[in-house]
């Protein structure tokens, strides 16, 4: 089997997993939040519909990016992963609104309703189950090297936390402060603007031919030094194109050498590099004769 075709399947598979999961537990939080008149536990539940947006982007975005290269697109369709985490960081910057628009009103207003019990044990249950999604995702994506993958995990993160601040609002409105669930809401819509703005960097990132890590170029250089023939490099440059890396590179060799000679040391550096690195689809070697 191709490892592009395993890569989507991996991905689609955690994507409907948690997909299916969202759409439960979104319908319990709701519910729950309506009945036991919890502001938050209603934000929250919001929250985890956005996830459920996300989740079927970052699926449909994970089967077109792994798309052969064609006629129109040579370089192939990995650039359309951070493209998706773009749009997943819209998803989630307009789910801030929403979330803190409704907290500020609120207690702006001055409406405030303590919430029932049933808020408590939704709120736990969310925390428990939304850790695990992101535990989960986040370790699909690490497999695959996702980048729309990872950004859904974090959304799955954020969940989590939005359901720590839903149950301290809840817990806090019940003892006396009512005024918690809604400042508990506010709190929750700042810490998923925070992820929003973290992932919509990264996704740009990946979209302007970025270098890649340092530490990773290091590798590179010494992997390609420890190649026979080779006497030195002149120039290596890398891009990040989406989940993957080209990298150019300028070698010296005898200058004494034939030109098949030569040539067959770039091949050499060529295979060694796209054979050993998973995330590297192209590199171009040039050979610069030293003496």
């Amino acid at each position: 089997m191709k490892k592009d075709i395993t890569r989507a399947e991996i991905g689609q598979r955690i994507g409907f997993t948690t997909l299916v999961v969202n759409v439960v537990l979104t319908i319990i939080k709701v519910f729950v939040g309506f009945l036991s008149k919890s502001q938050g536990m209603i934000a929250d539940g919001i929250h985890s519909l956005s996830d459920i947006v996300s989740t079927i982007v970052v699926m449909l975005g994970l089967r077109f990016s792994d798309a052969p290269a064609d006629f129109d697109h040579p370089y192939g369709h990995e650039k359309i992963e951070p493209i998706v985490a773009k749009l997943l960081a819209v998803i989630l910057f307009m789910t801030t609104l929403g979330i803190g628009y409704s907290g500020i009103r609120t207690i702006l207003e001055g409406n405030y309703v303590v919430p029932g019990s049933g808020a408590i044990f939704a709120a736990l249950l969310s925390i428990i189950v939304k850790e695990w999604m992101y535990q989960y995702t986040k370790k699909g994506a690490q497999r695959i090297n996702s980048p729309a993958l990872k950004a859904d995990a974090w959304h799955h993160r954020s969940d989590a936390f939005s359901s720590i601040g839903t149950l301290i609002g809840v817990i806090g409105a019940k003892l006396g402060w009512p005024i918690l669930d809604s400042m508990a809401a506010l709190v929750i819509s700042l810490l998923i603007g925070k992820v929003a703005v973290d992932i919509y960097l990264q996704s740009i990132h990946q979209l302007i031919d970025h270098a890649a890590e340092p530490e990773v170029i290091e590798i590179l250089r010494q992997k390609i030094l420890s190649i026979e023939g080779v006497k030195g490099i002149d120039d290596l440059r890398t891009r990040v194109h989406g989940n993957k890396l080209y990298v150019d590179i300028d070698i010296q060799v005898d200058a004494n050498l034939n030109v098949a000679e030569g040539h067959a040391i770039a091949q050499k550096v060529h295979d060694e590099l796209e054979e050993g690195e998973e995330n590297i689809k192209h590199c171009m070697i040039h050979v610069n004769p030293v003496e």
